[in-house]
């Protein structure tokens, strides 16, 4: 029989691994940026801020290419993170089969909020228009490049006042296609982040928000 040893705090605090380890080890490193262009096109703001903010619908989403989406073999269920999390099915009809696929957008808002884990959505939504307060939304534009993923999406304010723009989130889209054609749809909010200092986009102006996920070491 093995007795465990008293341990004291200090011997413990040897033990941990501090966090301000020298850099070259690899990183997942994530950045929101924003480029605001007056209605001749200049460039009259340019914001970069490290992105800190993944909640847990990006924890588990990861976890679909990582784990599965299956318990096994024997066990034709979703895993408990998909059901629970993503309020994905626990399963499907034995005589039915599915594909899983998902995508990104980017949703930018005017107000702010506490971060929390589980937030599902902005504390004041941007909506995609030409009316007072809105912004024309352009196609959201996903790039590769070495190591890094590139999420752009380019808005145009067409009204006749300045639109401040004070948070951004990271949305996904999850689509489940079943064989007999139809197919479901959940949406979540991936990162959830507030800009240190307001992206303000002018009357006629356009600006192009990106947030860039690095992998580096």
């Amino acid at each position: 029989m093995v007795t465990p040893d008293l341990v004291s705090e200090e011997d413990i605090a040897k033990l941990i691994i501090p966090d301000d380890l020298p850099d070259g080890g690899p990183t997942l490193k994530a950045y929101i940026e924003a480029k605001v262009y007056d209605k001749e096109g200049h460039l009259i703001q340019y914001h970069r801020q490290p992105m800190r903010s993944l909640t847990q619908y990006f924890l588990a989403l990861m976890a679909i290419p990582i784990i599965g989406t299956y318990q096994g073999a024997s066990i034709n269920q979703a895993l408990g993170i998909l059901t629970s999390v993503l309020g994905l099915p626990n399963s499907i009809g034995s005589s039915t089969t599915a594909n899983i696929s998902w995508d990104w957008s980017i949703q930018l808002g005017s107000g702010t909020q506490t971060f929390s884990p589980s937030l599902t959505g902005l504390a004041a939504p941007i909506l995609n228009g030409t009316g007072a307060g809105e912004l024309s939304y352009g196609s959201l534009s996903v790039s590769y490049a070495g190591s890094t993923i590139f999420v752009s999406l380019q808005v145009t304010n067409t009204t006749s006042s300045a639109i401040s723009v004070t948070e951004i989130g990271l949305n996904g889209t999850i689509y489940i296609q079943y064989s007999g054609g139809s197919v479901n749809t959940y949406s979540f909010l991936l990162s959830y982040d507030t800009f240190s200092t307001a992206v303000s986009v002018p009357a006629l102006g356009m600006a192009v928000f990106q947030i860039t996920l690095s992998f580096t070491g």
